[in-house]
């Protein structure tokens, strides 16, 4: 599933192609994917003025605005969608399932499985908070807000492993599987250890790992993984880059010792007993 990388890679492919456009039309091939598509936004949508493309977690927000509308279309990618822009000579394929058609090129949503959403807020941006699938959301891991402080404070009662802690949306947004094994390598945490074990100090070590593993992946354009692809059709390469993710009886990178794989949270981890304690 693309996490916070790569839904913020997606995001830096819209701006400069999408901020300032013209939406021309709208197509809706598959009335339903997660939850059921707006019919209205055939009629809301044209004629409206994309002024700013945001992310907020794993969702793409749209805020647009035309005489007499204003709102915000909120887009997750699911499993394995994706956005790219293509020529009005292209055809769709079987899994395009949404477009906006703007003056020169068309934005195409595919999702072969069909776990995304394509959704309407109406109302000034600060609405789309409202909206019931982002109302729930927890704290951003590159806002300033994001502190030791906080996240020590944040788990202090969760006596869970650290590791589905940090996955828990409702808490943090976006540091997905291979995000949150990366950043406890980083800082040398085991994802075994209880969440409220682990010392304020450890916690100003594993907070700036985090903050450095999401930006490392954004930089990287993200990871690559089932149909993830950017805007333009590249792929991520940060899953190359990894120091212990899929790379289960492989030499640990830093102190030579074996890279172990588990299941938490029906999730695959991968860490090193050596050096994460």
């Amino acid at each position: 599933m693309p996490e916070l990388p790569e839904v913020e890679v997606c995001r830096r492919g819209l701006v400069p192609e999408l901020e300032g456009q013209v939406i021309q039309g709208v197509v809706i091939r598959a009335s339903k994917l997660r939850q059921v598509i707006p019919p209205e936004l055939a009629t809301l949508l044209p004629g409206c003025l994309v002024i700013a493309v945001r992310r907020r977690g794993k969702y793409l927000l749209l805020d647009c605005e035309r005489s007499g509308v204003q709102g915000t279309l909120i887009i997750h990618l699911g499993m394995s969608g994706n956005l790219r822009f293509v020529p009005f000579d292209l055809l769709p394929a079987k899994h395009d399932h949404f477009e906006l058609v703007l003056a020169d090129q068309i934005l195409r949503f595919a999702d072969p499985r069909r776990f995304g959403v394509v959704l309407w807020q109406s109302g000034p941006p600060i609405s789309a908070e409202l909206h019931p699938l982002l109302a729930t959301q927890g704290i951003e891991p590159l806002s300033e807000a994001f502190t030791a402080d906080w996240l020590y404070e944040a788990i202090a009662r969760r006596s869970g492993p650290i590791k589905p802690a940090l996955m828990d949306s409702h808490m943090v947004v976006g540091i997905g599987n291979i995000y949150a094994s990366e950043s406890l390598f980083r800082a040398g945490i085991s994802p075994l250890r209880a969440a409220n074990r682990i010392s304020r100090a450890r916690y100003e070590v594993l907070v700036p790992a985090i903050r450095e593993t999401l930006s490392d992946a954004i930089a990287a354009g993200g990871s690559s993984i089932r149909d993830y692809v950017h805007s333009d059709g590249g792929a991520g390469c940060f899953q190359i880059q990894a120091g212990v993710y899929d790379r289960a009886n492989q030499p640990c990178l830093r102190c030579g010792g074996v890279v172990r794989q588990i299941r938490q949270a029906g999730r695959s981890t991968y860490y090193c007993a050596g050096c994460q304690h």
